[in-house]
């Protein structure tokens, strides 16, 4: 599979019953980070997830030429690789700030386990999935799921830091891994160009998840001997304000 170029907007057209749904990929080349941008149709009220800050005039122009409106941006944890847009989509469009509860971070309005935070005409369902960090959130649709940095494409995210917990790790990925196999997942992060999987395809080829039990899932990431995130002590202050200055 060829790499991912440069910043692009990628377009995904659903199948029943989304088939009108409007969802776009953003891709931050940076720091490997995937946006999602999200409305019944265009010219509705939409969402977006995991945006970054530097990437921000993409965004606004893209609800801008499908003559949306941005009602709310969301984080599906504390991010220590990027800085949040979630401060400055607030200042530039008005919209609400959200994070899970357990990132305690002020001026975000909270999202809880098997909260609906979708709008109208889309249905997304806030799973707790802590493990990558303890603050960390899926968000399942009808025939998808965002899975923030707890499940990956061919690989899992790190739990070496932010309260991270691999046996944690370990039961929420058998909560999406309890999905139909058909089910699309989307990351918030890949580091091949890969853009899009499914749960039936990670069950089978992901790495990381051709174990049985947590203490032997535990041991894959203990042995893992990752690098310090190199912006984590510039992101984590920025982001538990937002992402603003």
């Amino acid at each position: 599979m060829t790499a991912v170029p440069a910043l692009r907007l990628y377009w995904q057209q659903t199948g029943h019953p989304l088939e009108k749904m409007l969802f776009r990929q953003f891709l931050d080349p940076d720091s490997s980070t995937f946006t999602y941008l999200i409305a019944a149709s265009p010219g509705r009220e939409c969402l977006i997830v995991d945006p970054v800050r530097q990437q921000v005039g993409e965004y606004l122009r893209a609800v801008e030429e499908l003559g949306l409106t941005l009602v709310a941006a969301l984080d599906t944890h504390v991010h220590a690789d990027h800085i949040t847009a979630l401060g400055a989509l607030a200042d530039a469009t008005g919209c609400t700030p959200r994070l899970s509860a357990a990132a305690g971070v002020e001026g975000a309005v909270p999202f809880h386990d098997g909260e609906e935070v979708g709008l109208a005409g889309v249905s997304m369902r806030a799973l707790a999935t802590p493990g990558h960090t303890d603050d960390s959130f899926c968000f399942l649709m009808d025939d998808r799921v965002l899975t923030g940095d707890t499940l990956l494409i061919r690989g899992t995210g790190r739990t070496d830091f932010q309260n991270g917990d691999s046996f944690a790790a370990w039961e929420s990925l058998q909560t999406l891994l309890a999905l139909p196999d058909d089910t699309l997942v989307y990351p918030a992060h890949d580091y091949k160009g890969w853009t899009v999987s499914t749960i039936g395809e990670e069950r089978r080829h992901n790495p990381r998840l051709q174990v049985s039990t947590a203490g032997a899932y535990a041991d894959i990431m203990a042995g893992l001997d990752l690098p310090r995130p190199g912006r984590i002590d510039v992101a984590l202050p920025a982001n538990r304000k937002l992402g603003r200055d």
